[in-house]
Order: structure tokens, then sequence, then C-alpha cells
């Protein structure tokens, strides 16, 4: 399928790269591509960034049938432009639209018309320190219809947006509370898959950690309320007695790229680690007895996030002296460096653009 391009008669002004927030400024142009039954997925098209119409019943605005991903490009110092690991993003929404009933992905065919986007959109793409531009693939139901189905029409498109730190914090330990209150998701949910509803469904929970001071939710499993599962924008990792530790995998929480980095890079330089079920009882345990050295989090957003303090119920614990341990350090530095071609790529999951 061919990429028609139609480009923007006025381009922006580009951002001043040492003030960038996060998710607020947009590129010139944007992808798009759409579904029908007898076509397939057809006309696809790059177009200048703007609204996109959508009728009022479209099936999506009320039924939340849609998925997307978050990745990033990267520009090196030699001014080149790279991605990291995208096959890897692509696999993940292909598993999220069949948990959705929504079509899949030539894979190929989509990393392809990213990479000719973020050709036009280069000089976009920032290089001043910890900055990126952080790319959307969003996929939705597109039908005019009012009924609880499968959609029959779809819409896949790609914007992007050139980021600083996802955290007002930077790399600099964040608060995160538990919640007994809510559940985020359970087993035979929706919980693996990166959908909206789920982020919708963790809001609320979000907003009352934040009036007591706490950046994230780290929510428990929803069937036993006792095991740790993922922070609202995360994976989590603890480092106890030596050891790396994360949730294993269990239909509820959202399997990360950049989790499964860390577990990679950890098998790779022989380093301790272990994917189980650890319970929130384990983990204030481990910390009366002195065997919690670090806890971090790991998501495309903030890559490494380490964290200085966990409140559970009325214990509020401070993990490595509040500041950022060793470990943490180490997977950050490792992953930033070969996102940003400053180290080797001894894995392979580096994806030149230009």
């Amino acid at each position: 399928m061919q990429v028609t391009v139609t480009e923007s008669a006025q381009l922006k002004e580009k951002p001043d790269e040492s003030k960038l927030g996060f998710g607020n400024l947009f590129t010139d142009h944007m992808f798009i591509m759409d579904y029908e039954p007898d076509k397939g997925w057809h006309s696809a098209r790059i177009i200048p960034y703007g609204p996109m119409a959508l009728d009022p019943s479209t099936m999506f605005l009320h039924y939340a049938q849609g998925a997307f991903e978050g990745l990033k490009a990267y520009r090196t110092e030699s001014s080149s432009i790279q991605l990291f690991r995208p096959q890897e993003n692509f696999k993940r929404l292909n598993r999220s639209c069949r948990r959705l009933c929504m079509p899949e992905l030539d894979e190929d065919f989509a990393l392809d018309a990213l990479k000719q986007l973020l050709t036009m959109e280069k000089d976009w793409v920032p290089g001043a320190p910890e900055t990126s531009l952080y790319i959307r693939p969003t996929l939705i139901a597109m039908d005019p219809y009012l009924g609880v189905r499968a959609s029959h029409t779809y819409r896949f498109f790609i914007i992007l947006s050139p980021v600083g730190a996802y955290y007002p914090e930077g790399f600099n330990p964040v608060k995160i509370q538990v919640t007994h209150e809510y559940v985020r998701a359970v087993r035979g949910g929706v919980g693996e898959a990166k959908t909206p509803g789920n982020y919708a469904a963790s809001i609320l929970a979000g907003e009352k950690a934040h009036k007591q001071g706490y950046s994230q939710v780290l929510w428990l499993d929803g069937v036993e309320q006792k095991y740790l599962e993922e922070v609202g924008s995360m994976n989590i990792f603890f480092v106890i007695d030596d050891e790396i530790v994360t949730p294993e995998l269990n239909g509820s929480i959202l399997p990360g790229i950049t989790r499964d980095s860390v577990i990679r890079l950890a098998k790779h330089w022989n380093d301790k680690i272990s994917e189980k079920k650890i319970s929130i009882d384990e983990l204030m345990q481990a910390h009366a007895d002195g065997k919690l050295q670090e806890v971090f989090g790991s998501g495309t957003a903030a890559v490494i996030s380490p964290v200085g303090e966990i409140k559970y119920g009325d214990q509020v614990i401070t993990i490595s002296g509040g500041e950022v341990g060793p470990v943490a350090l180490k997977y950050y530095n490792a992953i930033t460096d070969i996102q940003y071609g400053k180290a080797e790529d001894p894995l392979g999951w580096i994806v030149s653009v230009t």
C-alpha cells in the first residue's frame, strides 16, 4: 500500500527545547489510515496535523473500543534519528487489538509508515538532554452506531509530540501510594491490553493520591488485594537483598517494553533478577528487616523512575534514603545511552530512521 502525502501549507514554530513539558505540543503532520471489512486497511496518508471529524455516535466515544501505544524517537549526538524496539510496540498493539476485537495491523507496514512520518518531521526531534519525540499510535472504532458490538470500521493514526521529562521531579525519586480502595484490573479483563478504559479507571485513585502529595498509585491485584502489580504509568521493580524482583505477568499487568528491556539486560549482565508474585506485606517486611534496598518504575515515558517513598495505610517508608539508588541509576544510564546512541546496542534493539 502506498502512503500519500499532503504537506502542511504553514509550518509551526519549533518550541524552546529547554522548556518542553510532556504531551502538550504536536508536530506539523500525522499519519492516518482506515479500515473497512471489504477493503481491509486502506487510504494510508500523511496529512497536516489537525482535528478529525467524528460522528457523535462514533462507537469509540461510547464504548471505548480502542487501543494505543507509546514509544519515542531519539536524536543522537551525530544528529541521526533512531527508535528503540518499535517492533515490540506494534506487536503489543496487535495483541491489544485481538483482545478488543479489532483488526490487526501489518506490523512491518506500520513501522515503515512511522519511519516515513518521522523522516518528514525530523526537525521536530529535539536534541537537548533528556528530550525526545513521543509517538502515539492509536486505533479506534469508527462505526456511527449505538449498541454494544464490535465495530465494522476503524481508524489508525499516529501523532507526534516533542517532550521533556514525564515527571516534574525528572530523575529524582517519586513518591507513590498503595491503594486498597480501588483496583486497576483483574485477570480475564483487559489489564494486559493498552486500552483507554484502563487509564480512565485509574484517574480517581490517582487524583486522591496527588492530593496527598503522591505522584502515582501502586496497584494491588484485584482478587485478593495483597499482591503488588504495577504503578499507574509504569511497571515496578524492587531490589531486595541484592536481587531485582518484579511482579510476574498474570493477565492483569501490562507487559511493558521497558520492563522487558530491564529483564533482558539483567540476564545479559548476569544480574540476579526474578519475576514472581510479591505481596505488599512481604515488601513492608523486607523494609522492616533492612533488606529493601531500592524501588524503581519502568516505562516509555519516564524510562526508569526511582521511588523514594511508599505510603501504605498509615505506614510511610523511605527507600534508599530518599535518594536515587545505584541499580536504578545503572539501568537508567544503560537504556538511555542505547536509546541516544551513546553506547553499544548489545541486544539489537535500535532501528535507524535517518
